[in-house]
């Protein structure tokens, strides 16, 4: 007696369900805000409050997690303003944060210099933290490419040429030393009212920031009544920026073969805890 043929036949598909469809994107948003909310979200330079260290077209990843969370870190505003932060601790000098605007409430990217009980002063340019002026030792001009992002136009006296032709910008440059043995590069163009200030001693719960563009930034020097930081509280402290994913010159446009001239491919994935 044969045996019975195998049944080849395929399966039924499962009919189309809107509900499951719509359990699945709802999986999908909540693990793709959970990332963005507490391990890690993108951000953009969109000034130049940061240069030379950082330009306006970098892109960075910011860790949400080494300070600890606030009722500000969901990426969707769901929790009512409270003091603390959950698992928190404060910055180390020198890092650079994405904080909170007490102001506007939008990211602002800064350089940590001054924890609670630190005091704070300049003296023509010259930054003092309790009452010892940091090291500051004058370098080489930091060089940017003129680009549609990077340009000195209210300053032409730094702008020259490459022994190609290249035009650029090239800006005055001090590498200061924090305490803690930390080192960046600043850049100070010439005497603004910004280049003394203090002194001030940062109350508990709070930080001050500056940009490292001295000259060009709305930091803690500048009360948040005329635009500034100000001191920003403890909770604003969105998180720590790690390194550059990828840069554009602002050259690029909505078509896609301009994407690639744009990038500035130095600039890809560069630290930013040095």
């Amino acid at each position: 007696m044969n045996a019975p043929a195998p049944d080849l036949s395929k399966p039924a598909k499962p009919p189309f369900s809107w509900r499951q469809e719509i359990q699945q994107w709802a999986v999908l948003i909540l693990i793709v805000l959970g990332i963005h909310s507490f391990l890690a979200k993108p951000f953009y330079i969109p000034s130049e409050s940061m240069m030379a260290n950082l330009l306006v077209g970098d892109r960075l990843i910011v860790s949400k997690f080494p300070y600890g969370f606030s009722y500000l870190s969901p990426s969707v505003p769901i929790l009512p303003q409270m003091k603390g932060r959950l698992f928190g601790r404060y910055p180390d000098p020198g890092d650079i944060v994405v904080i909170k605007s007490p102001a506007d409430g939008a990211d602002w990217i800064k350089r940590t210099i001054g924890l609670p009980g630190d005091t704070v002063e300049l003296r023509d340019g010259v930054l003092y933290l309790n009452g010892k002026a940091l090291p500051r030792v004058q370098r080489p001009d930091s060089e940017v490419v003129v680009s549609p992002n990077s340009d000195c136009p209210y300053m032409p006296q730094f702008r020259g040429l490459r022994a190609d032709g290249t035009p650029v910008c090239r800006f005055p440059t001090y590498r200061e030393t924090l305490p803690n043995g930390r080192q960046y590069d600043t850049l100070d163009m010439t005497l603004t009212d910004r280049d003394n200030f203090g002194p001030v001693t940062v109350p508990d719960g709070f930080v001050f920031l500056m940009g490292d563009n001295r000259d060009n930034s709305m930091d803690s020097r500048v009360p948040p009544e005329i635009g500034g930081l100000g001191l920003v509280p403890y909770e604003n402290i969105v998180g720590r920026a790690e390194f550059i994913t990828f840069s554009l010159d602002g050259s690029q446009s909505l078509n896609p073969l301009t994407w690639w001239g744009a990038l500035r491919g130095d600039r890809a994935f560069t630290t930013l805890r040095d």
